[in-house]
C-alpha cells in the first residue's frame, strides 16, 4: 500500500475539478519516510481519498497520476499509453505514411504528467521531467513497447537535461530498448535529420508541424527569412513552397550545421539557400535586406513568472527588428513559446512593437500548438504556444 500525504483544510477544492498538480503550500502533512519520487496517495484533512500521484520535492509537491485510487503497475501504464496512441491514431497523425513524426504523449495532456514521448519513425524518444517518471522509465518502456508493437523498435532516452539538478539522480541518456544509428525522420512528406543524441528538446521541435505547412503556403516567390533556424524546418518548408531564396539565421554553429544538412537532403544542390551563424539581434541590426516573409521563432524568453517582465520587453524588442526588416506588403510569423506568456500578454507585445516600428499590421492567423500536443481542459497551463502570422504594410 503506498503512502500518504494529508492535505490543509479546504486545499483539495482544485482537484475536485481533475487539476493534476498539488503545491507544497497545500500539505498539512506525509507519512514518514517519504521519498522523492514515490507515489503517493493524496488525501484530504478529513481522511479521504482524492488522488494518487507522485511526490517530488519543490512548489510543484504532487504530480496526479490518478483521481482514482489505483495501483500503479503495468496495466496502468498500457491503458494511459493506449489511449494516447488511440486518439492519435483517430486524428491520423499516426500511421500515417506521408507524416511518421508525431508527439505520442505530451505530459498532463494525456494525463501522464512529467511524461513525454515523441516518435520519430521506428525510433521513441522518452523524456522524463519529474523525479517520479524517471524512476518509472524502464515500466514505462515496457507498456510503450507493448502498446506500439511493430511501431516501435527503439526507445532512447533523453532526460539529463529535464530533471531537477537537486534530486542527483546521475541520469544519462542513452537508449532502453534497441539502438538506432538512422535518424532521419519523415514530416508531411518531407525528411530532416533528427539529433536526439544532442539536440534540444527531443531532438526536434514537433509542435510546429502545421504551423511549417501554413508557412509553405506563403512562400512561392518571396525572398525568406528564417531567424532562430535550429534544425531549418521553416526553412525546408519555404524552399518546397517554391520561395526564390531562403536565409536561415541561429547564433549556434551546430544548429547551422544541422539546418544545412536538413536542406541538402531535400534539395540537393539547391543554391537559393543560405545559413548564417550569428546573433539574431546582431543579424537583423548589421544586414539592410528586407524580407517578403519572416519567422520569428526564438527559445522561451521566460522560463518562470519572475522573468515575465523582462520576457515581453524581449519578445517586443525582437519583433520591432522584424517589423523594420519586412518590406511593404509583407508577412510576419512570430511565436512565442514561454508557458508563462498568455495569449494577452504575447499580443500586447507585439501590438507594442508594431507601434514602436510604425507599420500597419492585420491579424491573419492565431496558431497555437498541434492537436498531438493537446491541453488538459482542467489544466489550462499546458497551453505554452502562441502565434501570429501578420500582413504588414
Amino acid at each position: 500500500m503506498y503512502k500518504s500525504i494529508y492535505l490543509k483544510k479546504g486545499k483539495e477544492e482544485s482537484l475536485k475539478r481533475f487539476h493534476p498538480w498539488i503545491f507544497s503550500g497545500a500539505i498539512q502533512h506525509l507519512d514518514k519516510g517519504i521519498e522523492e519520487g514515490e507515489v503517493v496517495r493524496v488525501m484530504t484533512a478529513s481522511g479521504e481519498f482524492i488522488a494518487v500521484g507522485h511526490y517530488q520535492i519543490g512548489s510543484i509537491a504532487v504530480r496526479v497520476l490518478s483521481f482514482s485510487d489505483v495501483e500503479i503497475d503495468h496495466q496502468f501504464w498500457c491503458s494511459r499509453l493506449r489511449s494516447a496512441l488511440n486518439m492519435r491514431t483517430s486524428i491520423g497523425i499516426a500511421d500515417n505514411r506521408n507524416n511518421n513524426t508525431y508527439r505520442l504523449v505530451h505530459g498532463e495532456g494525456d494525463n501522464l504528467p512529467g511524461l513525454v514521448i515523441d516518435c520519430y519513425g521506428p525510433t521513441a524518444v522518452m523524456q522524463a521531467h519529474s523525479v517520479g517518471m524517471h524512476i518509472e522509465r524502464n515500466a514505462v518502456g515496457r507498456a510503450l513497447l507493448e502498446v506500439m508493437g511493430d511501431r516501435i523498435r527503439h526507445i532512447y532516452y533523453k532526460s539529463e537535461t529535464t530533471l531537477p539538478f537537486k534530486a542527483d539522480l546521475g541520469q544519462e541518456n542513452g537508449f532502453l530498448y534497441g539502438g538506432d544509428d538512422n535518424n532521419v525522420a519523415t514530416e508531411n512528406g518531407l525528411r530532416f535529420y533528427v539529433d536526439w543524441l544532442r539536440g534540444q528538446k527531443t531532438g526536434f521541435f514537433v509542435d510546429q508541424r502545421e504551423n511549417r505547412a501554413l508557412l509553405e503556403q506563403y512562400a512561392q516567390g518571396k525572398s525568406v527569412l528564417n531567424m532562430f533556424c535550429y534544425t531549418g524546418g521553416f526553412s525546408v518548408y519555404a524552399m518546397r513552397g517554391q520561395a526564390k531564396l531562403v536565409h536561415s539565421v541561429d547564433s549556434s554553429a551546430k544548429a547551422i550545421e544541422l539546418t544545412k544538412k536538413n536542406v541538402e537532403l531535400n534539395f540537393p544542390g539547391d543554391n537559393r539557400h543560405q545559413a548564417f551563424c550569428e546573433d539574431a539581434f546582431r543579424y537583423l541590426d548589421s544586414n539592410s535586406q528586407k524580407y517578403d516573409l519572416i519567422i520569428l521563432d526564438p527559445p522561451a524568453f521566460a522560463k518562470h513568472r519572475a522573468a515575465l517582465h523582462n520576457a515581453l520587453k524581449g519578445y517586443t524588442r525582437l519583433n520591432v527588428k522584424g517589423f523594420e526588416a519586412i518590406k511593404q506588403g509583407g508577412v510576419l510569423f512570430t511565436f512565442s513559446c514561454s508557458q508563462v506568456v498568455t495569449k494577452d500578454h504575447f499580443r500586447n507585445a507585439i501590438f507594442t512593437a508594431a507601434a514602436q516600428a510604425g507599420r500597419k499590421v492585420r491579424i491573419l492567423h492565431q496558431l497555437h500548438q498541434p492537436a498531438d500536443h493537446p491541453i488538459n481542459i482542467y489544466h489550462p497551463e499546458g497551453e505554452y504556444l502562441k502565434g501570429l502570422v501578420l500582413y504588414v504594410e
